[in-house]
């Protein structure tokens, strides 16, 4: 089987770095925030192995994909698009979409907005949310989490990235990744984020230091910007959203969750994630709650595989 190839392609305007491996029907997976393509580096050779086309891109904003410097280059409608450009790219007219955090979010919205590019998705912890019809996220994150919660803490451009510019990059690195508390992430008051959270001395089993090194290189190169500007479109999100309301995805899709996500245990997320709600939103929806944090597919990297595998494998023919 050949070995993860590395190249940069032209979709939606931007300069796209992908890592691929395998042939067969295509699989993109889409990471989160802080990461970059090297979070699915045991979904890639797994899934490659058993006859599939893999493609794991550095999202927009990250590692060696162009980073636009407007927090607008990064609305939904953006990264939904640079989706399409990758399968125009192959030639494919659908894919298998697997996406983690933010990656959940573009592939959930990819399948809400293009059902016809979409053969099944797979989101791990990020559950779909309807656009509220009344009051915009920003103004529900601060009126629930106050002002040190980190969504609202990124909003200001500039005000994370001086923050974390007190730290190394390995440091910052090991204090988002390997964050394994159940709470939300707010800090107390007049308290930045980044100096609340703390940086472990022992390093869990599923990571090692040269992991971490790899993502503390890569954020060194590109910065955070472009990372934290997804959290600069949620007032653009809420405006963009309105001609979708109330629409239901389509798609076959699989939920799978850690159940020691952050804020998955307040909220009612968990019986949110359990319940009639998001079923509706998502009629044809699998609903998976694994022993884990947020980073599941690292943490419990052959389980999420097996998981991934298992779904792929209902409509593959």
């Amino acid at each position: 089987m050949n070995e993860v190839t590395h190249q940069r392609i032209k979709t939606n305007g931007i300069w796209m770095h992908i890592a691929e491996q395998g042939t067969g029907p295509l699989v993109l997976l889409l990471h989160g925030f802080p990461e970059i393509w090297y979070s699915w580096r045991h979904q890639i050779g797994y899934l490659a192995k058993h006859g599939y086309h893999v493609v794991a891109p550095d999202m927009r904003g990250y590692g060696d994909t162009d980073s636009p410097l407007s927090p607008t280059s990064y609305s939904i409608l953006h990264l939904v698009g640079d989706l399409v450009g990758i399968l125009d790219h192959f030639g494919e007219q659908k894919a298998f979409v697997v996406g983690h955090d933010f990656g959940a979010i573009a592939a959930w919205h990819l399948s809400l907005f293009r059902p016809d590019r979409v053969k099944a998705l797979i989101a791990l912890s990020a559950p779909y949310f309807e656009r509220s019809s009344s009051t915009r996220d920003s103004e529900s994150v601060r009126r629930i989490f106050g002002d040190g919660c980190y969504v609202y803490q990124f909003q200001k451009p500039g005000r994370a990235e001086k923050s974390f510019a007190r730290y190394d990059y390995l440091t910052v690195m090991k204090k988002f990744l390997l964050y394994n508390k159940t709470d939300y992430l707010v800090a107390p008051p007049g308290m930045e984020i980044i100096d609340y959270l703390e940086t472990p001395a022992v390093l869990p089993p599923w990571i090692s230091e040269e992991d971490l090194q790899v993502y503390a290189e890569k954020f060194e190169e590109s910065g955070f910007t472009g990372a934290l500007n997804y959290f600069r479109t949620i007032e653009l999100y809420w405006e963009l959203m309105g001609p979708w309301q109330g629409s239901k995805i389509s798609v076959p899709a699989k939920l799978l969750v850690g159940d020691k996500d952050i804020g998955f245990e307040i909220l009612g997320t968990r019986e949110y994630v359990k319940g009639s709600v998001l079923k509706s939103l998502v009629p044809d929806l699998e609903v998976v709650i694994l022993d884990g944090h947020h980073f599941i597919h690292q943490e419990k990297a052959q389980e999420v595989s097996d998981e991934i595998l298992s779904f792929l494998r209902k409509f593959s023919t």
